[in-house]
């Protein structure tokens, strides 16, 4: 069951309004309030089944007999609040709801007996002489707690294939939106669709975020991580790609740069279904072979329970898992970018680490016929020996490639390639664009095989699932970075070209800093300072290892007010799409409203960043004062706005104010909130600027369609009248 906000992406709570898939509100907290009462729930249980474990005989005191009464109430509340949100579920899901209310009546009832059971003041409790004992009926007592456990757990895992039905339906709203999309043919057609595509994908991050939330498997949690993080940032990609495809329809680079957007999207959302449902399709398992550092652990394991079973594994499985784990080696020892000295220490390691498992299998042989003290001793000591150089190798592998890491995350730092591609893409430069691309392309194929490396010295899982998500972002952004670069340099003086072609580099810069967290990470690892769970490095950032709010830190972390944040930071990610949209349907960019509209929409994607650790906004001073501009630059479109209302009638006109009587508290309201104190409550106010920042970017996206509405109409009446004049002047000559 999804419960409360995960790491999720797209919008945020109360981000949208209305219903989702079956009908199942997004602000109803069905979810919600069934993971509360489950919460509540179940301890008590346990209390009943510790409660019926007492002597038969047994007599309590008043005191004690008033507890027992209590839970047994309190278990009953529990039960009814929890039936309630059961048969809330089943009127909504008509397909389920005959399963959800018999298991919620089988709750009911389990609910009932055991308040009755527990109740003092019954008369089937007192004995004879006059002394009261507890559970006279014990077996009914252990029957009714057992029915509660099974029908409590019917329903949640019926609910939890609404869950997971939801986000199967709305995966198939995306991909149908997503199939229109590629195959519009003019702008005006794009911006609808894409609207909707952007109010799907808001629903989908809701619903994939509390999943991702609630996933109890690190492994699953990681990968979820990834296909969301795919699916945020290629959000953004896809609008200019597609923008970029529509101006300049017969580029074929602008094509296979769309192209790769849309096919890694649909692979993204394909990813999640697979996750959500535990299944492959057409029964594919995953083949990706385990990192060294795992291998290494596993092999460790099983040495090391060979003196209390000596014939746990055979002599030729130790030797097969060996060598498995020495082959990986090469991909170190065979890396143009490995030194020699680091190759040469990785060969000699090696080579004793098979030296000592044949000493190590001659003692084991030994043990196994003759079971002596000496013998014993010998076999400990030759698995500490073999453990150790298993270590030295662990540590030289872990050096080799995070050193190569950290040199290329420092020699790449100030992205002078990628400036370069842009300098050329303006000025159309072809023959600059081919060696730029090709030394491009050796920086893509070097980062690509260091994450490989770093797969393998990952030391969890999750990691290791993480860095390769690393790896493939770089593969297919780098192609895509080329393609958007190639489309600059023939279109030099398109403005979406290169508005496309900073998207991309963006994106490419984004991985480079998740590559530098994801270094801390393993090193964390390594060194034992982190355990198996850290933050994952995906959609969207819950503001861990974030350089933005190193000033901000309050007293006491809040990681889900920091989801929160995320989740409203990408909504309004979306919202300056919106805008932009709008903004690009006026014909008269100078046009005082469109200029602040668009001030304001750069102003609020930087605000976005800001949630994802990126971006111009580094500090607290920084956010605040971005803040306060925004906030004045909302004022000075609402002037803009009135006085453009000036040339309505008067019905345009009421409806055009009551639009601007919206915006201008709005704007009051974020400037007082950027005056008070930070104190120790950071997330909260930040959650409070963001909310109100996003409520007004949707207040601008409305008034930028209904003032390029209400213009396009003045314009008709006004020509009307022009030609009308003119006829007049006409007729009035002859």
């Amino acid at each position: 069951m999804a419960a409360s906000p995960g790491p999720a992406g797209i919008g945020g709570a109360g981000a949208v309004q209305g219903s989702g898939p079956s009908g199942f509100g997004f602000d109803s907290g069905l979810e919600i309030k069934t993971r509360s009462v489950e919460q509540t729930l179940l301890p008590l249980v346990s209390q009943i089944t510790t409660l019926i474990n007492h002597k038969d005989n047994t007599k309590k005191s008043d005191k004690t007999l008033q507890a027992i009464q209590r839970v047994g109430q309190a278990v009953n509340l529990a039960v009814g609040r929890f039936v309630k949100v059961g048969e809330a579920i089943a009127n909504e899901n008509w397909d389920l709801k005959e399963e959800i209310n018999i298991a919620c009546i089988e709750a009911k009832q389990a609910g009932e007996t055991i308040a009755a059971l527990t109740d003092v003041s019954s008369s089937n409790h007192s004995e004879p002489g006059g002394q009261i004992t507890i559970f006279t009926d014990k077996t009914g007592v252990i029957k009714a707690a057992r029915l509660l456990l099974s029908s409590v757990t019917k329903v949640l895992l019926l609910a939890d294939r609404v869950v997971i039905k939801q986000i199967i339906t709305s995966r198939n709203k995306v991909l149908a939106t997503m199939e229109r999309l590629e195959k519009v043919h003019s702008f005006q057609e794009f911006v609808q669709i894409f609207s909707q595509f952007g109010n799907e994908m808001v629903e989908f991050a809701h619903l994939t975020g509390d999943r991702q939330n609630d996933l109890k498997d690190e492994k699953k949690k990681a990968k979820m991580a990834a296909a969301r993080a795919v699916l945020e940032k290629c959000t953004m990609m896809l609008l200019t790609a597609s923008k970029t495809c529509l101006r300049h329809p017969n580029c074929e680079s602008a094509h296979k740069n769309k192209d790769g957007v849309f096919d890694r999207m649909k692979v993204a959302l394909n990813k999640v279904i697979e996750i959500v449902t535990d299944c492959k399709p057409n029964g594919e398992t995953d083949l990706a072979a385990i990192g060294i550092f795992t291998g290494i652990k596993e092999f460790k394991a099983n040495i090391e329970a060979l003196p209390e079973n000596l014939y746990f594994q055979s002599k030729e499985n130790l030797s097969a898992t060996l060598e498995a784990i020495l082959e990986r080696t090469e991909d170190f020892t065979d890396s143009a970018y490995t030194s020699h000295e680091h190759r040469e220490r990785i060969l000699g390691l090696s080579a004793h680490a098979r030296l000592e498992l044949q000493q190590f299998t001659s003692v084991w042989i030994q043990a196994q016929s003759k079971r002596t003290k000496s013998i014993a001793e010998d076999l400990e000591l030759s698995i500490l020996t073999i453990s150790h150089g298993l270590d030295e190798l662990k540590k030289e592998l872990h050096s080799t490639a995070t050193q190569l890491a950290a040199d290329l995350l420092k020699y790449h730092a100030d992205h002078v390639v990628l400036k370069a591609l842009k300098r050329t893409g303006v000025a159309g430069n072809l023959e600059g664009l081919a060696e730029y691309a090709c030394k491009f392309s050796e920086q893509k194929e070097q980062l690509v095989e260091t994450c490989r490396l770093l797969r393998h010295v990952s030391g969890t899982e999750p990691l290791e699932i993480t860095c390769v998500h690393a790896e493939e972002t770089f593969q297919v952004t780098g192609q895509q970075i080329i393609s958007a670069a190639e489309t600059l340099t023939l279109h030099p003086s398109s403005k979406i070209a290169k508005e496309n072609l900073d998207v991309f580099c963006e994106a490419w810069e984004s991985q480079i800093s998740d590559m530098s967290t994801l270094l801390r990470e393993i090193n964390d690892v390594f060194e034992g300072r982190r355990g198996e769970k850290y933050a994952y490095l995906s959609l969207p950032k819950p503001m861990k290892n974030n350089t933005n709010l190193k000033s901000l830190k309050p007293d006491k972390s809040d990681s889900e007010e920091k989801a929160k944040i995320a989740k409203l930071g990408l909504k309004l990610g979306l919202l300056t799409s919106d805008a932009n949209c709008e903004i690009e349907k006026w014909e008269n960019q100078e046009n005082e409203i469109v200029r602040r509209g668009r001030n304001m929409s750069s102003m609020a994607y930087s605000l976005y960043l800001f949630t994802r650790g990126e971006g111009p906004l580094k500090t607290s001073q920084d956010l605040i004062h971005q803040l306060e501009v925004f906030a004045e630059e909302g004022l000075k479109v609402a002037s803009s706005v009135q006085a453009f209302s000036k040339q309505l009638k008067d019905d345009d006109k009421l409806m055009l104010l009551l639009e601007i009587n919206k915006l201008i508290p709005l704007c009051h309201q974020l400037q007082t909130i950027t005056k008070t104190s930070l104190q120790n409550q950071v997330c909260l106010k930040v959650d409070k600027c963001i909310t109100k920042t996003r409520s007004m970017m949707a207040l601008l996206v409305q008034l930028l369609s209904l003032c390029f509405k209400l213009l396009k109409k003045l314009q008709m009446e006004n020509n009307r009248w022009v030609s009308v004049t003119k006829k007049d002047s006409v007729d009035a000559l002859f």
